[in-house]
C-alpha cells in the first residue's frame, strides 16, 4: 500500500498492516513505524519503535538510535541496554545451519555477479 504496487496507494492501510506485523513480532515493520513517526515529528514514538526493533535484533534500527543519542533523544543507559539486548537477540539466532546458508548465499551472489 505504501508504493501502490498492484494496489492503490493507501497510507491508512499501510499503517494498519505495519502495526499488525509489528505486533506480530516483525522487527522491520516496527522499524518502518519508527520512520513514519519520525517523519511526522513524533520523536518519542519513533525512538520507542526503533528500540523495540533493535531489541528484536534488527540492525537497521541501530543507526537512527545512535543519531537520536547524539541529539539527546535517547539516554546513555537506554542506548546501552538496547545494544546489549540487540546483541543477545542476534546471538540467539546464530547456528551452524544459518551460517552455512549465509555462506552459500554469498557464494551464489558472487557467482551470479561474475557472469
Amino acid at each position: 500500500y505504501r508504493d501502490g504496487h498492484d494496489v492503490e496507494k493507501d497510507e491508512g492501510k499501510e499503517m494498519y498492516h505495519l502495526e499488525l506485523a509489528a505486533i506480530g513480532g516483525h522487527p522491520e515493520a516496527r522499524y518502518n513505524l519508527g520512520c513514519h513517526e519520525w517523519n511526522n515529528d513524533n520523536i518519542e514514538r519513533a525512538v520507542k519503535h526503533w528500540i523495540i526493533a533493535a531489541k528484536e535484533g534488527y540492525d537497521g534500527s541501530i543507526k537512527p538510535l545512535m543519531e537520536c543519542f547524539k541529539e539527546g533523544f535517547v539516554s546513555k543507559d537506554d542506548l546501552a541496554a538496547t545494544l546489549r539486548a540487540h546483541q543477545a537477540a542476534v546471538d540467539a539466532t546464530k547456528s551452524p545451519q544459518r551460517e552455512a546458508a549465509e555462506e552459500y548465499r554469498r557464494k551464489m551472489k558472487k557467482k551470479k555477479s561474475s557472469k
